[in-house]
């Protein structure tokens, strides 16, 4: 399958169609956007909220949470903020997601029958790492909406002045709906 996309990124490139979506690295907007990897949400976020490229900063992991507070969600957030002049910052949840409820016992299984040794998951929580609070999903999108909101908010680094705000949307209809934070 990669070696599809290639073909079609020659071919992309070779017709000049990137001219299409050349713009600069501030966003047009100033504002960045925390928001799950769902496959669903690639195209109805700038859809439903009418964003185009280089309109937004765009940061995606699964859950579209904090999971660390020094990690590269906060880092990413932090460069967006100091150094690309965002000043306002949405967390996105979304209707069934699919990290809501993961089983961190159950992922370790999965892990160790795909061929992961035990030996490197044993080093990772010798090294500190909570290993399953840090594949843990959560209870529902709102309350981890919120917990990643209250996280932002109260960071020590977090410039006082960004607006953050909290925000689920509906996979089905593409409706936000603000959470209260």
């Amino acid at each position: 399958m990669i070696d599809e996309l290639l073909k079609y990124n020659e071919k992309f490139v070779e017709s000049g169609e990137y001219k299409n979506f050349q713009t600069s690295k501030y966003p047009d907007k100033k504002i960045a956007i925390l928001t799950c990897m769902d496959t669903r949400l690639v195209e109805l976020i700038p859809a439903a909220l009418g964003i185009k490229n280089g309109d937004v900063k765009m940061i995606k992991n699964a859950g579209g949470m904090v999971t660390n507070p020094f990690g590269s969600v906060v880092r990413s957030l932090l460069i967006g903020i100091v150094e690309l002049g965002v000043e306002e910052v949405m967390v996105i949840g979304h209707t069934d997601c699919g990290v809501a409820g993961i089983n961190a016992k159950m992922m370790i299984e999965h892990l160790l029958k795909r061929g992961v040794s035990q030996d490197h998951i044993d080093m990772m929580r010798y090294c500190g790492i909570d290993f399953e609070k840090w594949l843990s999903g959560f209870d529902t999108v709102e309350s981890s909406v919120a917990e990643t909101v209250d996280i932002l908010k109260n960071h020590p680094l977090m410039p006082k002045d960004v607006a953050i705000r909290g925000f689920v949307i509906d996979t089905q209809t593409g409706k936000l709906n603000p959470i209260d934070c």
